[in-house]
């Protein structure tokens, strides 16, 4: 859509960019023309993209519907600033191949999981494009599509008031206008906005079929306990064009720093590499935005601030012998092990474990040698327990 291919990161052709342009192409007004002739490349805008080329290239391999992660780098051409970075990570999980809604209810599922275990209060936004679509097509407006979800998208930015002011320069007529700013000012009452809208859609398929998709979702979660809060709202839109169906989009509830995670349905990504009636769906986490808010609220663990779970103090040469034997042993077990690597004064090796929040230490001197004992501090309590040297895996056990 417009709005992507202008935070596209652009790459200028290699060697002579200019060759292709002629005078006639600078003293026209259509700067995309003159951008695709001097840049037919560019940096990877979003995952989902790239994964619907995948499935087309692979499409013999796969079995469907065919289910996905992937963590990548993307980069956006946009203006920094709080919770927008011109390169960042997204986490995404998709199912493909499938237009049951079960598979949207089980991105719900993930998504609380997610924020359940990071214990990031949040809520779920979401709607039905086709919800928005009927809407548009009652108001008379169904060629204005993508303008008018553009605009809706940046309600909770610029505010009803201006988003009225933009649909207005779309051209929209005042009825259209009146009967979104109606739809629009009941978001937060979500029960009675399916009601009004059910009401409103009656005699529209598309809409009629986005409800009952909402509906469907709705009743999978009926029963369940969630840790996130899921609210139906008529002003999510998305700005990507290529969401055709549901739409999703997660705010933290205590950070003020937008969506944390988005997504939605797409029924036609593939056919733009060749395959047509391949239906996917989605959603991505921004882990940037996800570090902020966790970092604005403290809410990261004191063992994520460590890298390290052990450290043997080093004592000597024959000490050390000792050492390297149980260090291999607790590596094997996946235990994060440290020697210090020279004799040192004790205080010193101990400064170096608190400062790198180290939670235990193991000391092992020459009566500890001498019994096949040793003796672990545990750096966070204080405490001090003198086990034999054999239990050393079992105590991490």
């Amino acid at each position: 859509g417009d709005e992507g291919d202008k935070l596209i990161f652009r790459i200028l052709n290699s060697g002579d960019f200019l060759k292709k342009m002629d005078e006639n192409d600078f003293n026209k007004p259509d700067l995309s023309k003159i951008v695709n002739k001097i840049s037919e490349k560019g940096l990877r805008y979003d995952l989902t993209v790239p994964f619907a080329r995948f499935v087309v290239k692979n499409q013999n391999e796969l079995t469907l519907p065919f289910k996905r992660y992937q963590i990548q780098p993307v980069w956006r051409a946009d203006k920094p600033q709080k919770g927008r970075y011109r390169e960042f990570y997204q986490c995404d999980v998709d199912v493909i191949g499938s237009k049951t809604m079960i598979n949207e209810y089980e991105l719900i599922q993930i998504i609380n999981s997610v924020f359940e275990k990071l214990k990031i209060n949040a809520h779920i936004k979401i709607n039905n494009r086709k919800i928005l679509a009927g809407i548009f097509e009652i108001v008379g407006e169904a060629d204005k599509f993508i303008p008018i979800t553009v605009a809706i998208d940046k309600i909770n930015k610029i505010g009803i008031d201006n988003v009225i002011e933009e649909l207005n320069k779309i051209g929209l007529s005042k009825n259209a206008i009146k009967t979104l700013a109606n739809l629009l000012d009941k978001k937060n009452n979500s029960n009675n906005n399916i009601s009004e809208l059910k009401n409103i859609l009656t005699n529209n398929p598309t809409g009629k079929e986005g409800i009952e998709e909402i509906e469907k979702i709705l009743n999978y979660l009926e029963n369940d306990n969630l840790f996130v809060k899921v609210n139906f709202d008529f002003s999510l839109a998305r700005g990507l064009s290529y969401y055709t169906g549901t739409i999703f989009e997660v705010i933290a509830n205590d950070a003020e720093i937008g969506s944390i995670c988005g997504g939605g349905r797409y029924d036609d990504l593939t056919e733009m590499f060749g395959l047509k009636d391949i239906s996917g769906v989605g959603v991505s986490f921004g882990a940037e935005r996800i570090y902020d808010v966790m970092e604005q609220l403290n809410l990261f663990p004191e063992y994520a601030y460590t890298s390290t779970k052990v450290i043997f103090i080093n004592f000597g040469e024959k000490e050390e012998n000792k050492c390297i034997q149980l260090a291999k042993e607790l590596r094997k077990k996946g235990i994060s092990t440290e020697i210090y690597p020279e004799q040192a004064k004790l205080k010193k090796q101990m400064q170096y474990a608190n400062k790198k929040n180290i939670p235990y230490v193991i000391m092992i001197g020459e009566e500890e040698l001498n019994s096949e004992t040793l003796t672990i501090k545990n750096m966070n309590s204080g405490e001090q327990k003198t086990i034999k040297a054999e239990e050393l895996i079992r105590f991490f056990g």
